[in-house]
């Protein structure tokens, strides 16, 4: 049952972003970079009020319902805020320097990676 939650949240969160593109694609030039950072930011914002009432006891969240919100809408809107979240963990557990290596060595090899893809497949 936790699959399919995932699933259909994933597809809502999709829906959600591509929403995102269609509205600033409308108000802007171009939606790139102003899509993207307005998931990203937004998906970032959302994890963090989500975990935090977690943490703090005031919102009860099943496994279940967890997965949906978390894996699922959130992370079919963006996987960025899953990213911040590790890093917030990380952090928050005094782990500074693992959360600054997380930070750094994704972006980098994420930059990395989509450059050797992109003139791999030229």
């Amino acid at each position: 049952m936790t699959w399919l939650g995932v699933a259909l949240g994933g597809a809502v969160g999709s829906l959600a972003r591509h929403g995102v593109n269609l509205l600033l694609a409308h108000f802007t030039a171009r939606s790139t970079p102003y899509a993207t950072a307005t998931v990203n930011i937004l998906g970032s914002l959302v994890i963090g009020v989500l975990a935090g009432l977690t943490a703090s006891g005031r919102l009860h969240m099943t496994p279940a319902s967890r997965a949906f919100v978390f894996v699922g809408i959130l992370g079919g809107f963006t996987t960025f805020s899953s990213f911040m979240l590790d890093t917030l963990t990380l952090a928050h557990g005094r782990e500074q320097g693992v959360a600054a290596a997380n930070v750094m060595a994704q972006i980098a090899l994420g930059c990395l990676a989509v450059f050797a893809g992109y003139a791999a497949a030229r």
